[in-house]
């Protein structure tokens, strides 16, 4: 089959998230012979990036990707973002997703790609789309209100421009509702989130497709013995940002001399918690990692801390946490971390300080609960969050759509699972926006 991937950001113009999905998915599509196409916005990262640095990315042989970029530059994004049109994108985007051979459009992250407006596109295919973040319920993306709190009232206007963004007044015109409805399913890859969206409005095929790692991602090193360094150290890692909470958890470790805490990320917020670290030799930046890097870091650490103040839509980095057979330690209030990290068994909760600060040191002196959760962690990640049967799932979506699709002529849609054999066309191509 062919696959048309369409996001804002991908590979080296990428923050992480939603790219790192959308690459996996789309090499294990690759792995079993199907044709994969990315669509992503160039113009709208470079109108985001600020300093962020360029990811190392090397995409996989056969991938064929079409960087959107218009001679309008920034003004293309920006016109998306204000009107939740595509625009200046319009023609490329038609070309590409109405192409007669275009079996499964997959929408992820649409903000800039062409807002709610390209979900119309896509009209031979069947239509899925992933809701990585609450873009679709908060024009912020992150259900976090004026950059300080959980959402817990609409207003959304005012953090808006408390966010220093342009109001999306065409909300209210009930696009997205109307492209919405275009959608054979809406994924979702936790049921926090899902409730989230139903309990705000969001209607049709909702399904939880959790997410999944890579057989090798981490390189087989969960199979071998960790390296012992000399001090026990605690692992974090995520975009430098303030929301991901790690300026509640670097002070803390000046309670904590003997062990040591390694953050692995880049982001805006890096200065602020640089300065939060001075005198306290025990806090280590490791810079941006990813792959094999982020594998070992995580392999040698006591557990992963996750102190996300907002809503997550699942975490990440608790999935390759429990690639390599480390626990994790998540913030109650990080909306899907509870459901992730805790009831999956793999790690333990915290509200307070003083319980992340307990939290932590059960981590570090407790083998037993340790290795407990270890072990709880590893089994889901190579259960229900293995590539196989994320695919299983992925596959039941499309052909159960392709069977309501051929359902007017009576003629079963042919199924093809993963290890059906396609030609793949290895050319690379680039299409202006």
């Amino acid at each position: 089959m062919k696959f048309c991937m369409v996001t804002t950001f991908f590979g080296a113009e990428s923050f992480g998230g939603d790219a790192a999905y959308v690459d996996r998915l789309s090499r294990a599509l690759l792995r079993h012979g199907h044709e994969v196409h990315v669509v992503h916005c160039v113009d709208a990262f470079k109108a985001v990036r600020g300093n962020h640095p360029l990811r190392p990315y090397t995409p996989p042989e056969g991938l064929i990707i079409h960087r959107l970029e218009s001679p309008h530059g920034f003004l293309s994004p920006l016109v998306t973002q204000m009107t939740g049109q595509p625009w200046f994108k319009t023609h490329a985007l038609h070309q590409i997703l109405d192409a007669a051979d275009v079996d499964v459009v997959h929408f992820h992250n649409i903000s800039l790609a062409g807002g709610a407006g390209v979900l119309q596109f896509g009209k031979n295919a069947v239509k899925i789309m992933t809701a990585h973040e609450h873009w679709l319920i908060c024009q912020m993306h992150l259900l976090w209100k004026y950059g300080q709190k959980p959402c817990d009232s609409r207003a959304c206007i005012r953090c808006s421009l408390a966010g220093h963004r342009p109001p999306q007044l065409w909300r209210a015109t009930g696009s997205i509702g109307r492209g919405l409805r275009q959608l054979d399913a809406l994924l979702f890859p936790s049921q926090h989130t899902l409730n989230e969206h139903r309990s705000r409005g969001i209607e049709g095929n909702l399904l939880h497709v959790p997410y999944f790692l890579p057989d090798e991602w981490s390189g087989g090193i969960e199979d071998e013995e960790p390296e012992v360094s000399e001090r026990p150290y605690l692992a974090a890692a995520g975009r430098l940002v303030a929301m991901k909470g790690f300026q509640n958890l670097i002070p803390l470790m000046r309670y904590l001399p003997e062990v040591d805490l390694r953050i692995a990320g880049a982001g805006e917020y890096e200065s602020e918690l640089r300065r939060l670290a001075e005198g306290l030799p025990n806090v280590h930046f490791e810079g941006l990692l990813a792959g094999s890097g982020l594998a070992k870091l995580f392999r040698g650490a006591r557990a992963v801390v996750v102190p996300s103040l907002f809503p997550e839509t699942f975490g990440y980095v608790v999935l390759e946490a429990f690639a390599v057979q480390t626990p994790v330690i998540v913030h109650r209030g990080g909306g899907a971390l509870f459901e992730t990290g805790v009831l999956s068994g793999g790690g333990l909760g915290y509200e307070t300080e003083a319980e992340l600060l307990l939290a932590m040191r059960r981590m570090v002196y407790d083998n037993t609960l340790r290795d407990e959760l270890a072990d709880q962690g590893y089994a889901i990640r190579i259960g229900d969050w293995s590539e196989r049967a994320h695919l299983d799932r992925y596959f039941a979506v499309i052909d159960e759509a392709r069977q309501r699709h051929s359902g007017t002529s009576g003629v079963p849609a042919p199924h093809l699972r993963p290890g059906t054999r396609v030609n793949i066309n290895e050319r690379s191509s680039r299409s202006s926006a």
